[in-house]
């Protein structure tokens, strides 16, 4: 096959989960290479078709993808880059990946985070490490080890380049994996860093017991408080009505595999934010979100009640229970304009 007409070799930066399961997707479109750290993990993925560690000994990987140790190579033979690594490792994977990567080739983050210190998001770091790559993000309702099971799901790949967007939506679309697109990225990287917080709210209140109604009412008024920051920030309100915000707050917050949810589960449970992360083996992006938000909100002139207590509860000593009065004593005004919870 010409190059002009071959299938563009994805490479998948990161070995969790969630870079993991879009890598074997990718990999049944076409020439897949996934770079992490371990070599166990390479080892699983070449020789068993597995990610033990992350997806357990059930899912079975594209036979067609393969895994490397070796930076260089995966950097060296991209035509598309799928960002899979935490937040807090992000801009280093992209200084090594400056060095390497040929010039134009696209950068698609899987991460739902801020940088802590600059406050930035996914792609703005990726605009300013790798000016002239064309910067997106993958996001929504997605547990990864459901999709990796093959139940149906979305996402929406979020571009400034609505062609580009949609040449690269096909890499990820399967018959049960739905990728939509849109042009709005700082609404789509807000909402996935948000929902976050908020899904460590509603796992707190699990924790008290609250009832269905309190738990709607939590999700309800989190996405509100995500749109009005969104907007504000210039993102656009119907996206945080669709799958990056709604869709991926309601997943977050109701499955028992979400991370964000555990942790506020476990600090409902007493247990020192520490101690919760330290028992982990995957990043839940929501703890180091929320300080984030709340400088945000502090420059935007918003008041974001939720957000506020669950920082409360991480950064500044307060308890769960204080928490959850702290919302219920504010007064409730106008649904869509109020400034309160």
């Amino acid at each position: 096959m010409s190059a002009a007409t071959r299938e563009p070799k994805v490479v998948v930066l990161g070995g969790g989960s969630w870079g993991t399961t879009v890598a074997s997707i990718c990999a049944r479109r076409g020439p897949t290479l996934q770079w992490v750290r371990s070599t166990a993990t390479a080892n699983d993925i070449n020789n068993n078709h597995r990610n033990t560690r992350y997806l357990g000994h059930d899912v079975v990987l594209s036979d067609t993808l393969r895994a490397t140790t070796d930076f260089a190579e995966a950097a060296g033979c991209a035509d598309v880059v799928v960002m899979g690594v935490p937040s807090h490792g992000f801009r280093q994977v992209l200084t090594e990946l400056a060095a390497e990567l040929r010039p134009w080739v696209p950068v698609v983050s899987l991460v739902k985070g801020l940088e802590q210190g600059t406050n930035m998001r996914m792609t703005q770091i990726v605009e300013e490490v790798l000016p002239g790559h064309p910067a997106g993000i993958l996001a929504g309702p997605n547990i990864a080890r459901e999709v990796a099971e093959g139940y149906a799901a979305a996402a929406v790949l979020a571009m400034p380049d609505q062609h580009l967007a949609a040449r690269l939506a096909q890499l990820f679309r399967t018959r049960r994996f739905r990728v939509y697109t849109t042009d709005d990225v700082l609404g789509v990287e807000m909402a996935g860093a948000l929902k976050n917080v908020y899904a460590i709210a509603v796992g707190m209140g699990y924790s008290l017991g609250i009832g269905e109604n309190t738990r709607a009412m939590v999700m309800a008024r989190s996405v509100r408080e995500m749109s009005k920051l969104g907007e504000a920030m210039g993102g656009q309100r119907d996206t945080f009505a669709g799958l990056a915000g709604m869709g991926d707050l309601i997943v977050t917050c109701t499955s028992q595999r979400s991370r964000n949810r555990y942790v506020g589960e476990q600090l409902g449970a007493g247990k020192p934010i520490d101690e919760i992360i330290a028992s982990m083996n995957q990043v839940a992006e929501g703890v180091r979100a929320a300080s984030v938000v709340m400088e945000f909100a502090d420059k935007y002139g918003l008041s974001m009640p939720i957000a506020r207590e669950v920082d409360a509860v991480i950064n500044h000593g307060s308890t769960v229970e204080q928490a959850y009065r702290g919302l219920m004593v504010e007064a409730p005004g106008h649904e869509v304009h109020g400034p309160g919870f």
